[in-house]
């Protein structure tokens, strides 16, 4: 008598039907899958080092809060007007074909972006009197070394 637990799959003797062969998941050992949590890391790591050779200065980074996260938060003292506080969303995409990492920002994503700069913000009076901007950094190509599009005042607080 043939048993196999529920968990363990036997092969049956004999040639494999089109479907079976279909269904294999081949081994790609030349080209590795870089997960999606990796390729935000690695975009978030890309910006921060562009922003930073941009004469910006890291304040944080992956502040998480439950409604939202903000991926860097940096302060530019390039303007006229002294310091300005920059919380920055960072956006990768492999390929435009569904619009690229500006337009995944939409009007629920921009309002996340602003509660959790506001819940930063709240134990933090000293940086609150700052003047704050809103950046999107898009990402594309190659995750390790991608293509870096940096959008200054992407949004302001009247567009959420």
């Amino acid at each position: 008598a043939w048993m196999a637990s529920a968990t363990w799959s036997a092969r049956r003797p004999g040639p494999r039907s089109v479907v079976g062969n279909r269904c294999l998941s081949p081994v790609v050992v030349e080209r590795k899958t870089i997960d999606r949590s990796t390729r935000g890391k690695l975009a978030e790591t890309s910006a921060r080092d562009a922003l930073l050779r941009e004469g910006l200065k890291q304040v944080a980074a992956n502040v998480n809060y439950r409604g939202g996260e903000l991926d860097l938060v940096m302060l530019d003292s390039s303007g006229r007007e002294g310091d300005t506080l920059v919380f920055v969303e960072v956006r990768y995409r492999a390929g435009a074909a569904f619009g690229g990492g500006f337009a995944s920002v939409d009007r629920n994503k921009r309002r996340k972006l602003v509660r959790a700069a506001q819940l930063y913000l709240g134990p933090r009076p000293r940086l609150a009197r700052l003047p704050c901007r809103f950046d999107v950094v898009e990402a594309s190509g190659d995750p390790a070394a991608p293509q870096l599009h940096w959008m200054k005042d992407a949004f302001r607080l009247d567009d959420v």
